[in-house]
Formats: structure tokens, C-alpha cells, sequence
């Protein structure tokens, strides 16, 4: 007689803060405050024909565009349309959406952001005899509005993880397993990779700042740092810590 299969069983759902906040559903929702208020700060603190952007946001969504034909206004639209999806293909482990959850989310992010700026700026401090202020590493942006400055700062914390961390780090990591056997050893290599590259792009274009070994040294560092916030607490951490980061920058916060 056939036996009838065993159903497999339901994935466990996270409940705590910690293991909730890590997931998709959380990351994705998370990060539309940012999403509004940098698009939102963006439209009202800019003047002219032109507008100015995160790096970032101006090459993703010029590549979604060029692969689907539509109109950077409709890439908006398409880019909310994948946060659902990632929401709904998490929905069998989908964690209860705890409203003090995302306000504990965004207090620990701040921790980070102020710990981090000190710990970096304290190694490159030894490095170079020298204590390198966070603001010195956004020097560029002092050319702008206050408000432009904001809705940058906050742009960057949403734009350059999702381009850095969660892109580059992420995809370079997948393919390194295809070669490098040990999990460890390719995480390690593509994080370092990319926070070479995420130090470098800060010195390209109209806003970018002059190289000097210090400040690169620095973003570089800082750039290793949101891996591993990325790696230990999931998109929505890093992408906070690194904006309320820049946030304090601009307004003299650090």
C-alpha cells in the first residue's frame, strides 16, 4: 500500500526583533520612508531644469530604463512593484509587523552611525596621525542647500546600499561560491572588494571629492563597516545607519 507523503513542514516564522528585522518584509518596508523623503526632498530642494542625485540612484535607475524602456518617472513605480514581490514571495515566513519594531530599528541605526563614525574616524586617526572628522569625508556636499544636503544624505543611505551592499557585495559574494568553496573567505573578498570601489566612486564627478589617502581610507573603512551591518542585521539596518550617518554630517551632528 502507498503511503501517503508527509506534508514538509511550514518555515519557521520569525517573532523577535532581531530575526524579524533582518527579513525581507522588514527591509522592504523599512526603507520606503527613505524612498519618500529623499524623492519627495529632492523635488522640493532642487531648482532649475536640472536636478541633483544620489550617484547611485541616477545609474540604477538609468539601467532599469534602459532595460525596460520606460521613463525614470515609471522606474519608481517598477522598483515598488519588486519590494512587493519580494513581500509576498516572504509571506510563509512573513514576521508580525510590530509598529515599536521600526522604531527600535531606526534608534539602533543611529547607534551604529555614531559609533561607527568614531571607530573609523579613531583607526584612520592611527593610521595617519591624524583624526579624519566625518564632516571632511562629505566635504563636496557643503556646496549645496541644507535641504538639498538632507535629501542627499538620506538618498545615499537608501541608493548606495542597495547599489553596494545588496548588489554588488551580495552578487559578487553568489558568484565567489561558484570558485572560493569556503562561505567565509568569499563574503571577506567581496566585501572588500566592494568597499574599494564604494570608497572610489566618492571621488568621481562634478561632487566628488578630491582624492586624498585619508579621506579614501576612511570611506573604505566605513564601507567594510556597513558589510558587516549588512551581513549581521539585514538592508534595512545599513541602509539607516548610513543615512542617519550622512544626516548628522550635514547638520553638524558628528
Amino acid at each position: 500500500m502507498d503511503r501517503l507523503a508527509s506534508p514538509s513542514p511550514a518555515p519557521l516564522r520569525p517573532t523577535g526583533y532581531f530575526d524579524a528585522t533582518r527579513t525581507a518584509t522588514y527591509g522592504f518596508l523599512a526603507a520606503l520612508p527613505l524612498f519618500v523623503l529623499y524623492e519627495v526632498g529632492v523635488l522640493l530642494a532642487n531648482s532649475g531644469p536640472g536636478q541633483i542625485r544620489v550617484g547611485a540612484d541616477v545609474w540604477l535607475k538609468t539601467l532599469l530604463a534602459a532595460l525596460g524602456g520606460v521613463g525614470w518617472a515609471a522606474v519608481g513605480v517598477v522598483v515598488l512593484l519588486i519590494g512587493a514581490v519580494v513581500v509576498w514571495r516572504d509571506r510563509e515566513r512573513r514576521p508580525p509587523l510590530v509598529p515599536k519594531y521600526f522604531g527600535l530599528l531606526i534608534a539602533e541605526s543611529f547607534g551604529y552611525a555614531v559609533v561607527l563614525a568614531f571607530v573609523v574616524g579613531g583607526a584612520v586617526g592611527l593610521l595617519f596621525g591624524a583624526w579624519l572628522w566625518p564632516d571632511l569625508a562629505l566635504a563636496q556636499m557643503a556646496r549645496l542647500g541644507l535641504g538639498l544636503q538632507l535629501a542627499l544624505s538620506i538618498g545615499a543611505g537608501l541608493y548606495e546600499e542597495l547599489v553596494f551592499r545588496v548588489i554588488l557585495v551580495g552578487g559578487m559574494f553568489w558568484g565567489l561560491q561558484k570558485v572560493v568553496p569556503d562561505r567565509t573567505r568569499a563574503y571577506v573578498i567581496a566585501a572588500v572588494v566592494g568597499a574599494l570601489i564604494f570608497s572610489a566612486v566618492h571621488h568621481i564627478g562634478a561632487y566628488g571629492d578630491p582624492f586624498t589617502l585619508r579621506v579614501f581610507t576612511f570611506r573604505f573603512l566605513f564601507g567594510l563597516a556597513l558589510n558587516g551591518v549588512f551581513l549581521l542585521r539585514g538592508f534595512a539596518l545599513a541602509a539607516w545607519t548610513h543615512a542617519l550617518y550622512d544626516v548628522l554630517v550635514v547638520t553638524g551632528g558628528l
